[in-house]
């Protein structure tokens, strides 16, 4: 037996095989199960013993690959690798006693798994020490295996059976990788290898199931679909027991090497659908043609097929020769409480309570509706809650028609369900008539008292809105005429609602003080004072107390329309931008317009006037030079022009000096 802290197991498709093998102790396996250690593992929780991430002594430790170089590296393996060359994958295979290689949740990983076991065959003259190699296969690799008995279908195949399997047309390649990997398995001093086929797996995350799961939850669908007619039986095994095999196989080392993993379960389509329906979503089921499968979109080829299997098979050899601490070893439907348990934990799903409590007209129903749509919540109204209880009520108390000829004890049967019916009926009726008040003696002895809660309903968050009196009034007054009738908003309705309100929530008899008690402080907001019509700012202040949504995220339709939403707001904000640039720039181009228009005019306007001014200015001296100068000037030039001399400049100065009229 190697050393403990020798022990190291490769998986190269990270899942919850290594998360279980990282807290399981080398050998434990080999050691068989009380009956003392089997009660207190049904008391723990194996959910949480496979999320553990604390390594203890004498473990496995793990490394691995991680499929994207952004992924975070998980808490339980020792060592990730990412993007790295056959070469050097290679080195990290020979420093493991254990690979593991797991073809279930990638079809890519088989090419893979070829390679390594090969690789590693050729290796095994070096080897110091043996190693083992499992892969992890499925059981569509026997979806065509013909029956054992022609004459009873029913009779299962076992791991004896294997030479007869016959693979789904679409699993060609995880068989061939099958007899690959038992092929060099025959040196199993120095190399040993494993085929584990494994049924459908559930648990955890829910694998293949989680698209039935996911619908439910949502609660969109009015029925979970059953592909087909829903009988065909399918191999599973939740996927912690199917990590506990494989721990088995390190452990034990079994000279078989091909080994089945499934429950002791024979569950149809039909039943494990009907069963997430039931517990987790609308109750119903719905049957449809097998081709409507590949219009989900969520499903793929390989979850389709799985889906669609029809096959028995008993794991013998692992319950005859395997110590394993199951975690549903009766199967799907018998442990779907813990499973639900399980898919909400890993998933994260912790839908958040939330009791939003207030006088009337503050507001309550629109922000429970907006928070319900932020969070995926569902809206419950006490008024409905009442209503749908005394209408199913009063459906079975009402006389059934055409009933006659019915047996006496099956009539006195139905009277006693109708006069039960009717008693429960009248009281609560009764009950909802009188008034909540009681003698103070008794209220004096429940004071005292810390009565007992419903976990399962008690608020994890309690709002307060409240608002002052004229607030109420004036926002009641405001609502359309349509909106207010047929409502308690009416004026008399209202304000006898609002009487009463105050009345029963005085500052020492509150609903709020017994939320403290039990340490679910109230959030307070005044209404009044946000000076929302809307109650956006009052929303937006409870989203932030309350934090982020633990539910599924956005839907890709849900993302295309909330992107397409968001363009269009943004291409309408900035058409309202560019319209109001563009009146800005005309209204701009106006003024300018204007004021240049007003500035030419002026100008033409002082131009007129200065010429005006200069015309005026010019009289004189226009006079005076056509009194004294132009006559004899012009003579002059009339005379230059007839002589034409050399120099007619000085020609015409010599003829104004001669003929000056003063100078004569």
């Amino acid at each position: 037996m190697l050393e403990e802290n020798q022990m190291r197991a490769s998986l190269w498709e990270i899942s919850v095989f290594l998360q279980f093998l990282s807290n399981c102790v080398v050998g434990a396996s080999l050691e068989e199960i009380t009956e003392e250690e089997e009660e207190e593992d049904e008391k723990k929780s194996a959910m949480s013993e496979a999320s553990s991430t604390k390594l203890k002594e004498g473990t496995f430790q793990i490394v691995g690959t991680l499929s994207k170089l952004d992924n975070l590296q998980p808490d339980f393996a020792v060592e990730t690798y990412c993007a790295i060359s056959r070469e050097d994958l290679l080195m990290r295979l020979l420093e493991c006693d254990v690979i593991i290689y797991n073809i279930t949740e990638n079809p890519q990983q088989v090419e893979e798994a070829i390679w390594a076991v090969s690789a590693l065959n050729e290796e095994v003259s070096h080897f110091e020490k043996r190693k083992v190699f499992i892969l992890v296969s499925t059981v569509m690799t026997w979806a065509r295996s013909k029956p054992l008995d022609p004459d009873d279908s029913e009779m299962p195949f076992t791991e004896e059976d294997y030479r007869r399997r016959k693979h789904h047309p679409n699993f060609l390649d995880h068989i061939n990788a099958e007899k690959m990997v038992l092929k060099f398995g025959k040196n199993a001093k120095k190399f040993s290898t494993y085929v584990v086929a494994a049924g459908l797996q559930y648990g955890v995350e829910e694998g293949f199931l989680h698209t039935f799961f996911k619908t439910a939850w949502l609660g969109e669908a009015p029925a979970l679909p059953v592909f087909g007619d829903g009988t065909n039986v399918i191999p599973a095994i939740h996927v912690l027991d199917l990590a506990g095999v494989i721990q088995n196989i390190i452990d034990h080392v079994p000279k078989r090497h091909y080994l089945v993993a499934v429950d002791d379960s024979v569950h149809t389509l039909e039943d494990l659908v009907k069963c997430i329906s039931r517990t987790t979503g609308p109750g119903k089921i719905q049957k449809v043609p097998k081709e409507n499968a590949f219009l989900t979109k969520d499903l793929t080829q390989e979850c389709i097929d799985h889906l669609l299997v029809n096959l028995r098979m008993e794991a013998l050899f692992v319950k005859e020769n395997f110590n394993i601490r199951w975690v549903a070893q009766t199967g799907f439907v018998e442990n779907i409480n813990n499973i639900l348990k399980e898919y909400k934990q890993s998933r994260e799903l912790l839908p958040i309570k939330i009791c939003i409590l207030g006088p009337p007209a503050v507001g309550k129903s629109s922000i429970a509706e907006a928070l319900s749509k932020y969070y995926r919540l569902h809206h419950i109204k006490l008024k409905d809650v009442i209503s749908e209880a005394i209408a199913k009520l009063e459906a079975r108390i009402a006389p059934r028609e055409g009933m006659g000829g019915e047996e006496e004890s099956e009539e006195e049967e139905e009277e006693e369900n109708v006069e039960d019916a009717q008693e429960l009926l009248d009281g609560i009726r009764e009950s909802m008539d009188q008034n909540a008040e009681e003698d103070e003696e008794e209220e004096e002895e429940i004071r005292g008292k810390m009565f007992p809660f419903d976990k399962l309903i008690i608020p994890e968050f309690v709002c307060s809105l409240d608002a002052s009196d004229d607030f109420l009034k004036e926002r009641v007054m405001n609502l359309p005429e349509n909106i207010v009738a047929g409502t308690h908003y009416s004026q008399d309705r209202f304000l006898q609602a609002l009487s009463n309100y105050r009345d029963i929530n005085t500052e020492d008899e509150t609903v709020f003080n017994y939320f403290d008690e039990l340490e679910i402080h109230p959030i307070y907001i005044d209404v009044g004072k946000l000076e929302d019509v809307q109650n956006r700012l009052a929303i937006k202040q409870l989203i932030k107390e309350i934090g982020e949504p633990r539910n599924y995220g956005l839907t890709d339709e849900e993302k295309a329309e909330e992107e397409r939403r968001v363009a269009e707001e943004r291409l309408a904000k900035e058409a309202v931008e560019e319209a109001e640039r563009e009146q800005k720039e005309a209204m701009e181009t106006a003024e300018k317009t204007a004021l240049w228009e007003e500035w030419n005019k002026r100008l033409e306007e002082v131009k007129r006037e200065e010429r005006e001014l200069l015309e005026a200015q010019s009289i004189p001296l226009r006079n005076y030079l056509m009194t004294y100068v132009m006559p004899t000037l012009m003579q002059g030039l009339n005379e230059c022009c007839k002589v034409r001399p050399d120099d007619p400049v000085d020609f015409l100065a010599e003829y104004l000096f001669k003929n000056n009229p003063e100078m004569q």
